[in-house]
């Protein structure tokens, strides 16, 4: 089983209009909520890939609610804890520009901690978790850290989605990929590269320091996989490029779908790169019938 981990989901609001204009009222042609997150973009690839997953975090009040029936509709497999405090709302405005107001999200008691950790007891040998998005203010910022002994203590893998000093903390735990861009590698290094053997020998490093595969992403150059016996390379795909958010979560997904089913690390960088770029073709996360139709213009070359 796979499982994904949210542990600041939101509802979002998406307001659509033609113009805001400051300081008046403006109205809105169209409006909806979203089940927003890192991690139930993850779910939502995994679901489309027919792959078994379950989505875990923190959802409290109303707008917690109805962030779980919305996963339900997508038939999208949880298993939240109940806190006390309301699950934050972000507010998206899409008009001349782009506006995001993100809220900082809800208070997580010990205890409800505590009933978080307990998950980790259904873990078995074998199953991968991936912890991915922002902390709600009350978690200490290594929380994601702190579980991570206890995912191995199960003989789980886990990914992490995360970049700079926490993203080295994670290494000694052996994740089963990390995925920096190529602007993330060469800062994780206080360095720039001059070339493309520079750029691999860095993440050569990151696997010395215990990262079992390495992917870097790099737009539209594509991305490169560093495994224990290959470096890979896969093409970026041809399409008009509409949207961002969540293109690297559907990337994840991809990758991690496919190594759990085929253990292949190759053919899920194949798949992750498929996913990411139909995501960023469209404006929401990608579905099956886009994913099918950007796979065929992935082909994957061996480097080394």
């Amino acid at each position: 089983m796979i499982y994904t981990v949210t542990v600041n989901p939101a509802l979002d609001y998406v307001l659509q209009l033609l113009e805001v204009k400051d300081g008046e009222t403006n109205r809105s042609s169209d409006t909806k909520f979203l089940a927003g997150g890192k991690g139930i973009n993850v779910s939502q690839i995994l679901n489309q890939l027919g792959v078994d997953n379950t989505a875990w975090g923190f959802v409290g009040g109303f707008t917690g609610e109805e962030l779980i029936r919305q996963l339900n509709v997508k038939k999208i497999s949880s298993d939240f804890v109940r806190i006390s405090d309301d699950t934050r709302v972000n507010v998206k405005i899409h008009a001349q520009e782009e506006t995001e107001i993100n809220a900082a999200g809800p208070d997580i008691t010990d205890q409800e901690v505590a009933a978080f950790k307990s998950r980790l007891d259904d873990l078995e040998a074998g199953d991968v978790v991936v912890l991915s998005g922002s902390l709600a203010p009350s978690l200490p910022t290594d929380f994601y850290e702190s579980l991570l002994p206890l995912i191995r203590e199960k003989g789980a893998e886990f990914v992490v989605d995360t970049t700079g000093e926490a993203l080295l903390r994670t290494l000694k735990f052996n994740p089963l990929v990390i995925k920096p861009n190529h602007h993330e590698l060469a800062d994780l290094f206080d360095t720039s590269f001059s070339s493309t053997a520079d750029m691999l020998e860095a993440a050569k490093k990151l696997q010395k320091l215990g990262a079992q595969n390495v992917m870097i992403s790099m737009a539209g150059e594509g991305a490169y996989l560093v495994t224990a016996d290959h470096v890979y390379h896969a093409n970026a795909a041809t399409g008009t490029a509409v949207n961002s958010v969540g293109a690297g979560d559907s990337m994840i997904a991809g990758f991690v779908g496919t190594w759990f089913e085929k253990h292949d690390a190759a053919e899920g960088l194949r798949v992750g790169s498929a996913c990411g770029g139909a995501t960023a073709f469209t404006e929401d996360i990608a579905i099956k019938s886009q994913i099918d139709a950007v796979l065929p213009q992935i082909k994957i070359d061996v480097v080394e």
